[in-house]
Parts: C-alpha cells; sequence; structure tokens
C-alpha cells in the first residue's frame, strides 16, 4: 500500500530538489501578550525551510501549551487552535523538514520535555554527526528516546547537564562542547528563553527586538523579523549562547572561536548554500544580502558560461535572482518563463514517472509567450539527480523553445552533506556518474553550465564570515563519518531488532 508519510518525506528525493533546512524562532515579551500569534507570523515567514510539519510552544506561568502537525502552518494553525495555546511571555517554533529521522509526527519539534528541573522546549536546525554515539551513551544510562530525530538527543544532553548545574544556561554551555556538527537551538525553560549556535556557525541565528515591549527574538532568518516589527539587533556569533530573561539579554561566549573576537579574522563556516538557495532573498545573513548573492552567481556564470540566446529566464524562486544577474552581465533580456503553483504542498507525489512529471507541470507552468522559438538559457540553482531538471527542459521544448541552454548557480553536488541537508550518499547525485556533457544529454539541453568552485567564496561579499562546501569540494570544516543515512536512527533500530 502506498504510505502518504514515505511519499512526503521522499517528495524531494524524487523532483530532484534539496530538502529545506529547518526554521527555528522564538520570542522574549516582557509583558504578558499573544506569544502564539507572534510565532505564527514568526514560521509563517520561516514556511519556505520546511514544509513537512510545525509547531509551538507557548509558556503560560511555566505551563507549557503546545501545538504540533504535519503539514504547512496555516493548516496546523487556525484561530481556534492559536487561541486555544493562551497568552504568556514566551514562546517557541519550528517548521521542519526531516534531514535526520523519519516524516512522522513523533519528530515534530518543538520537542517539550518534563524534568524533575523545570519543563524544557527545544527547536533545532542543523544536523549532529555524533547524534548517534549520544543516543548509545544516554541509552546505556537507562534514557528511553520517544523519537528517530537528533534533537532528542540535545535534549538529553542538557538535561543530564542540568542534574549538576544551577542554571539551565549553565547546562546549555556544558552541553555544547558535546554536540559536534550543525546545531541553531532555540531553547525555553520556564523562566527563559536560550538561543545557541554551534561553534563553527554552519546554520544561520539571528537576534532582534520588539516594539514597543522590549523583548527579544531569535530567528533563523532576518526575514521573521519584519512580519512583527521587531528591530534586526543582530546575527549571533559561532559557539555563542545567549539567554533572554526578565534582567534583558546576556552573552556567553566561552565556546566561540577566537576569530570572533579578531576584526581581521572572519569566524565561522557558514553553509554557502544558505546564499544560493535555502534563505529567502530580502534576508541578510552574516551581513551579506541573499538577493545580491544569488545575482553574483548569475553574474559569474555569464562571465564563465556565455552563449548566445534570445532571452534569460529563471527557475522560481531562487533561480529568478541568478537568471537576473546574468541577464545583466550579458545583455541578454530577462523575461518570465515561469509561473509558480504557490498553493499546493508536497503530498501527493506517487512512485511513478508519470505522476512525478504531472507534479512538475501542477507547480510550474511555461509562459509560452517568452519562450516560443528563442534561444532560452534557463537558470536554476542546483541539480541533485536530474530529474526534476529534466522535466523542466522538456516543458519548455513543449512550449515551442528553439533552444534550451543550461546554467546552474551552484557547482556540481559530488559529495553527501553532514549539516543538514537530505543529500546523504553519492549514489543520488548525478554529477558522481555522469560528465556534464553527459548530464547536458540526459536532461535534454542544448548546453549545460555549473557556477565554479572558485566563485563559491565569493557569492556573499562582505559577509563576516567563511563557508561550507563540502558537498561541491569534500572539504569538510570538521571531521565527518564515512557515511551518515537519513534515518540512521531507524537503520539502527532495525539492526538490533
Amino acid at each position: 500500500m502506498f504510505n502518504t508519510e514515505e511519499a512526503a518525506d521522499s517528495f524531494e528525493d524524487r523532483l530532484d530538489k534539496l530538502g529545506e533546512e529547518c526554521g527555528v524562532f522564538g520570542v522574549y515579551r516582557k509583558t504578558r501578550g499573544n506569544v502564539a500569534a507572534d510565532c505564527y507570523f514568526g514560521l509563517y515567514a520561516l514556511q519556505h525551510r520546511g514544509q513537512e510539519s510545525c509547531g509551538i510552544v507557548v509558556n503560560n506561568d511555566g505551563l507549557f501549551k503546545y501545538k504540533k502537525g504535519m503539514g504547512l502552518v496555516n493548516d496546523v494553525f487556525r484561530q481556534p487552535e492559536l487561541a486555544a495555546l493562551g497568552s504568556g511571555k514566551i514562546a517557541v517554533g519550528h517548521v521542519r523538514y526531516s534531514t535526520t529521522g523519519a516524516s512522522s509526527t513523533h519528530n515534530t519539534q518543538p520537542l517539550v520535555i518534563r524534568h524533575m528541573k523545570g519543563p524544557m522546549a527545544v527547536s533545532h536546525n542543523g544536523n549532529l554527526v555524533n547524534a548517534l554515539e549520544l543516543r548509545k551513551k544516554y541509552e546505556l544510562q537507562g534514557g528511553i528516546f520517544h523519537s528517530t530525530s537528533d534533537t532528542e538527543a540535545i535534549a538529553y544532553a542538557v538535561t543530564q547537564e542540568r542534574l549538576c548545574k544551577n542554571s539551565i544556561e549553565e547546562a546549555v554551555e556544558a552541553a555544547v562542547p558535546l554536540l559536534r556538527g550543525a546545531f541553531s537551538l532555540v531553547i525555553m525553560s520556564a523562566q527563559k528563553l536560550i538561543a545557541a549556535r554551534d561553534p563553527n556557525g554552519f546554520r544561520p541565528l539571528c537576534i532582534g527586538e520588539l516594539p514597543n515591549d522590549g523583548g527579544y527574538v531569535f530567528s533563523s532568518e532576518s526575514c521573521a523579523l519584519s512580519g512583527l516589527g521587531a528591530k534586526f539587533l543582530r546575527d549571533m556569533l559561532p559557539g555563542e549562547i545567549v539567554v533572554a530573561d526578565g534582567s534583558g539579554l546576556r552573552s556567553i561566549t566561552a565556546h566561540c572561536p577566537p576569530e570572533c573576537f579578531d576584526s581581521a579574522e572572519k569566524a565561522g563556516n557558514m553553509c554557502v548554500f544558505e546564499y544560493i538557495y535555502f534563505a529567502r532573498p530580502d534576508s541578510v545573513i552574516e551581513g551579506a544580502s541573499v538577493h545580491r548573492a544569488r545575482r553574483r552567481a548569475g553574474k559569474f556564470l555569464a562571465q564563465t558560461h556565455p552563449v548566445e540566446a534570445d532571452i534569460v529566464i529563471g527557475v522560481p524562486d531562487s533561480g529568478i535572482d541568478a537568471a537576473l544577474g546574468y541577464s545583466k552581465e550579458s545583455g541578454i533580456p530577462y523575461g518570465i518563463g515561469f509561473i509558480k503553483n504557490r498553493y499546493i504542498g508536497r503530498t501527493f507525489i506517487q512512485p511513478s514517472q508519470n505522476l512525478r512529471e504531472a507534479s512538475v507541470k501542477i507547480k510550474l507552468n511555461v509562459i509560452s509567450d517568452t519562450v516560443k522559438g528563442k534561444r532560452v538559457i534557463m537558470i536554476d540553482d542546483s541539480i541533485v539527480r536530474g530529474t526534476t531538471t529534466g522535466i523542466i527542459v522538456k516543458l519548455l521544448r513543449e512550449a515551442g523553445a528553439a533552444e534550451v541552454h543550461v546554467r546552474i548557480s551552484a557547482p556540481p553536488f559530488k559529495n553527501p552533506c553532514f549539516f543538514g541537508t537530505d543529500i546523504d550518499n553519492r549514489d543520488k547525485l548525478i554529477a558522481c556518474r555522469l560528465s556534464v556533457p553527459e548530464i547536458a544529454k540526459e536532461l535534454g539541453a542544448d548546453s549545460l553550465g555549473y557556477l565554479e568552485l572558485a566563485h563559491v567564496p565569493l557569492l556573499a561579499k562582505g559577509a563576516n564570515c567563511g563557508f561550507c562546501h563540502g558537498c561541491f569540494s569534500n572539504e569538510y570544516p570538521i571531521p565527518v563519518p564515512a557515511e551518515m543515512p537519513k534515518d540512521k536512527f531507524e537503520s539502527q533500530i532495525k539492526q538490533n531488532a
């Protein structure tokens, strides 16, 4: 029987796009208010980071009320659900795309923990490379795990440290060195809201200040602040822990690398794919505009892979900015080549080629008047497995395009990602089995050009950070395992059964 949860989990796998990152959001108000609505608007702005599941936890004077579910934010949270969460001063939220742990309700976040030292809710963006090691350690100590995501290992690490520490922030500070990999965390206790970022700064996390109230917001991206009218204060440092409570904000920098305090150095290794694909174009990350980074990618493509053509088009959404950059640099006119249907989710893809193709056609409609009879340069952000790109090229041909030249605003994917995307092995990567001309032939394209690896560090001009580009270069900032399947906990359970 066809399993809808498996279908949702494999949607991006079947359609050739990377799985989005997760999005975390937290709000601390100095006066009691509708923090559930605050989180709702924050998560709505972060919806692009994960469409699989979402959740909100509200702290009502130490009593945690929460609602979590599979699906989009506006499907899970209607007015009655938000009203039922009540008011309070603190709340945390999460939107999820599964990178570790299967797509199911028991892996939805925020993760709520009830402990003798007090309740705790955890929202996590990223991926630990030592999660299985931590889980084994805590299970041997008698721990019982209820989910198959690495977030629960983080929660266990904090609660274990809490037993011998005087405060929740001391417990978080003691737990951070135990965690290896990518983590941007928002943690809520009975009285405090705490944000933490891994010492490599793989995933973004920023701080905002609420208007009038004077409270604070932690968010994966700056684009989520504007919905609350919040003022962007700064990005968190790699390794930094920031606590919001009745005394205001305070920062713990014990785990920050030395580069954070040297103006001549750039600290951290931000995933460069945040600029290429994950983040919303109106976000500013580490001082660099995402929109501008994508336009620079298009500019570099035009310089290194020029071709005679009549029109430049971009595949929505992240391909559009790169297409604008290519058009400006090349002098070839930009045109709107696709209309994207924004009102369908990720749940109705079934395992057959015909239905996969039909689903792309539902999501993307070609504007034939733009491409008919023309030599078209089509800009997209990536090719992972090759399925969707080939379908889109076919749609352009059917709409009358005389030629289709594909340009990709990222280098070829040749290596797994261990820090939060769903590229878990090389078997799924088309660039690992075919040369560029062979890929072009398989896609049905007249030519194919990728962004040069040398241009990757130059995309986010002026960014206050270094970059991780291991999925392109096979050079990772920290030691990584030989392989790490997406559903590693499920695989381990089967082995031990």
